[in-house]
């Protein structure tokens, strides 16, 4: 099956970075990896836990919008005043759960019908969050095929962060820098995530060739953007209003950038020509909060990152049970399953960045003798 890097396994042990195999059950009678998905997929789907949960995404969206309509009359009660970096904070963690309801349309969890789920989708994505969903869709899909592998994972080829020891060699100049600190970097660097969202998803539909639907997400997100710079402007004094568009992409991105660090970042790295069965693949390298409902409402159900992965169009609510059926599956056939507090989580994170960006090169070493410093 080929040599992966494991991080930080929690549930594990096992030492950083050091190379495993993939792991044998521990029945006497070997399971064919290709049936292994196979047998938890028929007792989760024989459990009800496929099922649409229409109600709850119901409930969602009028409390997401019920929110969204306080935080606008609050903005139009408090007027010229400070205070309104308030609101532009909760308008962060508002478009950040409506993204996470998008996100959920977009794997077909919402609606029972997929050109539904994308209209949807396409709308609270656009229109309200700010981000283009079919740019979204094609990251994300691929992201889902191949987590974690090199030169398939788009989520692992980011241009400022080395999330692999290759990409943090090769870094140079303020690369370089970034990267020897990137751990310590990372968090305050996410305060920039919302305006990459923002610049990357006009850039895709620009100049990306074949895009479905790329005038409707073109219009949609101009009249957002025109819509809330055109509030912000037209009722706060100049540098207040600047003040409060900072604020809220700030908190926006760095919610968004958060939520999704811990699912990936610190588990195994698996090489571009390793093959792994879908279960292990997808076991391996996902991380799982603890934490219950309350964690669930933060990250937007991706806490059960585990099972996400493993049941996609899977609605929220039935994560937490299918964990168990998961875990135990896991834990029959010796496959590592990580799951962690909120605060190890995110140590894991640092710690691991930081130990990737030890190997960018210093721009102010002489590059033959950092090489001797590394050996």
């Amino acid at each position: 099956m080929g040599w992966i890097h494991i991080s930080n396994p929690a549930s594990t042990g096992a030492a950083a970075l050091g190379p495993i195999r993939a792991t044998s059950p521990r029945t006497a009678a070997k399971v064919d990896p290709a049936r292994q998905f196979t047998a938890v997929a028929q007792v989760v789907r024989e459990t009800g836990l496929l099922r649409r949960a229409p109600w709850f995404y119901a409930t969602l969206m009028a409390g997401l919008g019920l929110a969204l309509i306080a935080a606008g009359t609050g903005f139009v009660l408090l007027g010229d005043t400070w205070m309104q970096l308030l609101i532009a904070a909760a308008l962060g963690i508002l478009f950040t759960q409506f993204a996470f309801f998008s996100h959920e349309a977009a794997h077909r969890q919402v609606l029972a019908s997929g050109p539904a789920n994308d209209r949807v989708g396409r709308f609270v994505g656009n229109f309200i969050v700010g981000m283009s969903y079919s740019w979204w869709m094609n990251k994300h899909t691929r992201h889902h095929a191949n987590p974690n592998q090199v030169g398939k994972d788009p989520d692992i080829a980011g241009d400022i962060i080395a999330f692999t020891e290759g990409k943090a060699t090769n870094a140079r100049g303020l690369m370089a820098v970034i990267n020897k600190r990137q751990g310590w970097l990372f968090f305050p660097l996410l305060t920039l995530e919302g305006l990459n969202l923002y610049v990357q998803s006009y850039q895709w539909l620009l100049t990306r060739r074949g895009v479905k639907g790329r005038y409707i997400e073109l219009g949609l997100l101009t009249v957002r953007f025109a819509l809330l710079f055109g509030v912000v402007f037209w009722f706060l004094p100049l540098g207040m209003a600047f003040a409060f568009l900072g604020v809220q992409i700030a908190v926006f991105g760095a919610y968004m950038g958060a939520a999704f660090a811990v699912n990936h970042i610190g588990m195994p790295i698996i090489p571009a020509d390793s093959k792994l069965d879908f279960f292990t693949k997808q076991v391996t390298t996902s991380r799982n909060i603890r934490g219950g409902f309350l964690a669930s409402a933060i990250y937007g159900g991706l806490n059960y990152q585990v099972e996400h992965h493993l049941f996609p169009n899977m609605a929220r609510v039935h994560l937490a049970k299918t964990r168990r059926i998961v875990r135990e599956h896991s834990r029959t056939l010796d496959i590592p399953y990580t799951e962690t507090s909120i605060p190890r989580a995110y140590a894991e994170v640092i710690e691991y960045l930081n130990r990737v960006g030890r190997f960018a090169r210093d721009p102010f070493t002489c590059p033959v003798l950092g090489r001797y410093r590394r050996t």
